[in-house]
């Protein structure tokens, strides 16, 4: 899934899989990323120097800096690219008020999962970094709010989300649950990686559901739905 979103990365969605592991050969800007996404995961954003991140992706230092300014410009671009698809798979399920707000927010829970756990690195623990609450990551911010926002649009639309409308502490305190519980999946992930992503992402997505207090099939139908 890609993003279309108008934020997030020009050049490089989500990294997946298929793209951190596959030959080299990829353009210079893209095997930054990787390299950093490697590095910055497995040894640490702070012990990773801007030289390591080079020569990981097989260039010299001073070529790095015709694509990246620095180490805070890797990382903001890594952060948002793990937003970007999910923001853009968020606003088209906003968008389709003719289908149960239920199964958008399944949609979005599902989805999200399958992103997070498509890589081998763990790059939604790069989100407790202390500079990531820096000005350079305001747009990262930004996005996710707006990601968040997105959840709490969907839950709201649904049955368990009217009845809590006078009450904006509540529906608040279950969207942070259910995106709090999206957000630490890979926490889940990590102590059983082989696990298939396809089901985890169901039964994450379900567990979510449930958290909220919404049943995936309790909407009413669509206004001039056959019965």
């Amino acid at each position: 899934m890609t993003g279309g979103t108008g934020e997030g990365p020009r050049r490089i969605g989500r990294p997946r899989a298929d793209r951190l592991t596959e030959p080299r050969g990829r353009p210079p800007r893209e095997e930054l990323l990787c390299a950093a996404a490697e590095l910055f995961t497995v040894r640490g954003y702070a012990a990773t120097t801007t030289r390591t991140v080079a020569e990981r992706a097989g260039m010299r230092q001073a070529t790095m800096y015709h694509y990246f300014a620095g180490k805070e410009e890797l990382l903001a671009e890594l952060l948002e690219s793990t937003v970007a698809p999910s923001l853009g798979l968020a606003r088209r399920l906003l968008a389709e008020t003719g289908r149960p707000a239920a199964e958008r927010l399944w949609e979005l829970c599902r989805s999200d999962v399958l992103l997070l756990c498509g890589g081998p690195y763990d790059l939604g623990a790069l989100y407790l970094l202390p500079e990531v609450a820096g000005s350079r990551f305001t747009r990262f911010r930004r996005m996710r709010g707006e990601l968040r926002g997105a959840y709490r649009a969907l839950l709201g639309a649904t049955p368990i989300g009217a009845e809590l409308a006078g009450d904006r502490g509540a529906l608040a305190l279950r969207n942070d649950l259910v995106f709090g519980l999206i957000e630490g999946v890979m926490l889940i992930h990590r102590y059983d990686p082989a696990r298939p992503v396809a089901a985890f992402a169901e039964a994450t997505a379900d567990a979510a559901l449930r958290i909220a207090g919404v049943a995936r099939d309790a909407d009413p139908a669509p206004a001039g739905a056959g019965g």
